[in-house]
């Protein structure tokens, strides 16, 4: 895969994309993540990236030549076929709220280009007629999208094929799995007088099983009950809800 991203501060990306399971997964080849500074294709002395709104509201909107420019440039190096199906995402606090089905998709995908949006926004010739996919990554706003595009392309990098170690480990994930996950412990069985649950040392895998299948169902309704109208459920699971309280929609 490769993920080009569209930002006014490539320094950022740095840290985050220098360490841990995103730098693992470039060093084995399985991304290649290209930053892009978006000044770079601004043709003025001043590398201008933003203008005043028409109408005379406040706050600078970013101008749509260099983005135009930047996104022609790398889809310049691919095939006809590759570039109409590439994905141009901007981040913005206006997109579609960002999920797990979606970072899924994006997965699939061989090309990914991803904006970063900055002050009020990118000019609306940007949004239609180059961006495919407009993405939050919450309903806050964040000083530009650089964190939401790392967010993104964190989710999407730790998904790809040999980049985590035990891919089943990807597919229990809480939220992926459809429920947020059981709780997990670890050695020492006994830390300062709170002990492991004992179901946990029995060795008893069907026991260990169910007991985390109920955990996984209960701090799903306490925390993100709205999950359980998407998840896939089984009577056993629903009798055990119904015990706490829950009542299925509709």
């Amino acid at each position: 895969m490769q993920v080009h991203i569209l930002t006014l501060f490539p320094e950022m990306f740095q840290g985050p994309f220098g360490e841990s399971i995103v730098k693992r997964a470039v060093d084995k080849g399985a991304v290649d993540i290209q930053l892009h500074n978006i000044r770079d294709y601004t043709h003025d002395r001043h590398r201008t990236v933003d203008d005043y709104q028409f109408g005379g509201d406040s706050g600078m909107v970013m101008k749509p030549e260099p983005i135009f420019e930047g996104v022609e440039t790398i889809l310049a190096g691919i095939t006809q076929l590759e570039m109409a199906t590439t994905r141009v995402i901007l981040t913005s606090p206006q997109g579609k709220l960002l999920d797990q089905k979606m970072v899924e998709e994006f997965a699939r995908q061989r090309y990914l280009i991803i904006l970063c949006g900055h002050y009020e926004g990118v000019d609306e010739r940007v949004r239609e007629h180059l961006i495919t996919d407009d993405v939050s990554i919450g309903d806050y706003v964040l000083t530009g999208g650089e964190l939401a595009a790392m967010a993104l392309t964190d989710a999407v990098v730790r998904l790809l094929p040999g980049v985590v170690g035990k891919p089943e480990s990807v597919t229990r994930d809480s939220i992926t799995s459809g429920l947020l996950q059981h709780p997990v412990y670890t050695r020492p069985a006994e830390y300062q007088g709170w002990a492991v649950p004992e179901t946990l040392l029995s060795g008893n895998h069907g026991e260990i099983g169910r007991w985390r299948r109920e955990r996984a169902l209960e701090r799903t309704l306490r925390q993100r009950p709205d999950l359980l109208s998407k998840a896939a459920l089984s009577v056993e699971d629903e009798e055990f809800l119904e015990g706490l309280g829950w009542k299925r929609e509709g």
